[in-house]
């Protein structure tokens, strides 16, 4: 039976501009990709000057010319390569209902430049070929980049209960840390703190009298700052969640392939990475302890994992 059509979920806009840096680090406010629809309208990476210094001349014209004309195969095959272009080729290959293909091809646009929007996109196309645990975890990446990605919300609550699976168990702060994209709270702690402590001393370093309005200020900015931290530390805790992606996947008391199966786990099942020992890592699920291949397991940010012995 083929698993329901989430068509009606999917973000496509043929006008979709990602931004084309190359993204490092998974706190960076530049993997924060916006709303639902996850792009913004940005100008080219770099740009061709035509005269590139030379005099407007004729022999400066020609060379110019020259020099355009080779370089143009470049910045073609550029383009090609890109997120944007990666993105409109996986849906084109989702609409023509190659899933295989738009999956892979989402997923060569998100290592150039993540997206909510590729990663929605991308849960569908993995959702479409039966892979309940790569589409819960590339839903869950985009709400990672995107809380307010109703779209990917909704596939995801659809397909745990499909599935019959729970979403991860998370603690008071760590429910706090979703309301707001993951790079938002360090900045509205920086911010909120600096605020309070601006208006406790402003007033006494100008020599004025402190008014009502400037002890609620500070007042608010404390407030947000108390809320914030514990925020920013649910965000680190939430940095070891990730879901298993393959169907009866066995939960081993040792790192070995011989080691006794404590349990089998289903495509989905949320766990917290505890560590790692080589090609084996341990979680923590619901129901157990125990160790899993490193490539049945990923995490919601896949740059924060630490080999420990």
């Amino acid at each position: 039976m083929k698993p329901p059509l989430l068509t009606q979920y999917l973000r496509i806009d043929s006008t979709l501009r990602l931004e084309p840096r190359a993204v490092e680090d998974c706190h960076s406010p530049r993997r924060f990709a916006g709303s639902s629809a996850s792009g913004y309208l940005r100008p080219s990476a770099f740009g061709l000057r035509i005269s590139f210094g030379l005099r407007r001349s004729g022999f400066g014209f020609a060379v110019s010319t020259l020099l355009l004309l080779a370089l143009c195969p470049c910045t073609s095959t550029a383009s090609a390569a890109s997120p944007d272009a990666l993105f409109q080729a996986g849906a084109t290959a989702y609409r023509a209902g190659d899933y295989a293909r738009a999956a892979e091809v989402f997923r060569e646009s998100i290592i150039l430049q993540p997206a909510s929007g590729a990663l929605h996109n991308l849960g569908n196309a993995e959702w479409q070929r039966r892979h309940t645990g790569a589409a819960i975890l590339a839903w869950d990446q985009a709400l990672w980049l995107d809380p307010f990605n109703q779209s990917a919300r909704q596939n995801l609550r659809f397909a745990r209960k499909n599935a019959q699976l729970e979403a991860p168990d998370l603690a008071w702060y760590e429910v706090i840390s979703t309301w707001l994209p993951v790079s938002w709270w360090a900045w509205i702690a920086g911010a909120s703190l600096w605020l309070a402590v601006g208006m406790g001393m402003l007033p006494g370093i100008l020599r004025q009298r402190k008014a009502t309005w400037h002890q609620a200020i500070a007042a608010v900015g404390l407030m947000v700052f108390l809320l914030s931290v514990p925020a920013y530390v649910g965000v680190e805790t939430r940095l070891r969640i990730g879901f298993v992606l393959q169907k009866d996947t066995p939960l081993r008391l040792t790192p070995t392939l011989e080691a006794q199966a404590v349990t089998r786990l289903a495509a989905g099942e949320p766990a917290r990475l505890v560590r790692t020992r080589g090609n084996y890592v341990l979680i923590r699920t619901n129901r157990a302890l125990g160790w899993v291949e490193e490539d049945q397991f990923g995490l919601t940010c896949p740059r924060t994992r630490n080999k420990a012995g």
